[in-house]
């Protein structure tokens, strides 16, 4: 009985002295804590860091065109506004001043061609909504400067324009199209000249704007 007593008195006297102490719960706690807080405040901050540079170096192709057809939409809907007025005020006038296309078809400005005829041309617009963009306009406008004035005696010409507009879409987008008249100020006409939209090139959405 006495040897055993020893043995244990001894035992835990080699404890003691050999081992290194070790923190007290609540200390251990503490430390744990403060710890995993600063890791996670390093993480989030990493996370942020890391997605605001990746959403302004790395924009989707898609998001950029969006946000690019926004603000060209937002251009087009002002110079509508600002063409509508001009046109009314020469309407009070009774005097239509020369609008591009008339520069256009009298060779003061050129154009990239796509069609023409002795009725109709066809040329690509300058500031593309499509792959495929291209504007048809009669050569003599005769007061169509809108479709809502088109006459009894010019449905030959509207139909032709129609005719012409499905030719040069089977031809230059051959996975389908699409053909846009704007008309007056929330139609967003920019140009008083009656003239058709060809596009295509690509899936286009729907509704359009």
């Amino acid at each position: 009985m006495r040897r055993s007593l020893t043995r244990r008195v001894c035992l835990a006297s080699l404890l003691s002295s050999s081992s290194p102490s070790l923190p007290s719960p609540s200390f251990a706690s503490a430390s744990f804590f403060n710890t995993a807080t600063a890791t996670a405040s390093a993480t989030r901050a990493n996370f942020l860091s890391s997605f605001h540079n990746h959403k302004t170096t790395n924009t989707p192709f898609r998001s950029r065109s969006i946000m690019a057809s926004a603000s060209s939409s937002s251009d087009e809907v002002a110079k509508a506004q600002e063409a509508a007025k001009d046109n009314n005020n020469n309407e009070q006038q009774q005097q239509q001043q020369p609008t591009v296309f008339d520069k256009i078809l009298s060779g003061e400005w050129s154009s990239d061609k796509v069609y023409e005829d002795d009725q109709v041309l066809a040329f690509k617009d300058i500031s593309p909504q499509a792959p495929f963009h291209a504007v048809l306009i009669p050569k003599e406008q005769n007061g169509l400067t809108q479709l809502c004035n088109a006459r009894e005696d010019q449905k030959a010409i509207l139909g032709h324009l129609m005719f012409v507009a499905a030719q040069i879409g089977q031809k230059e987008c051959p996975n389908g199209y699409r053909v846009v008249v704007n008309d007056g100020k929330d139609g967003a006409q920019s140009v008083y000249h009656l003239h058709l939209h060809i596009l295509g090139g690509r899936q286009l959405t729907w509704p359009p704007g």
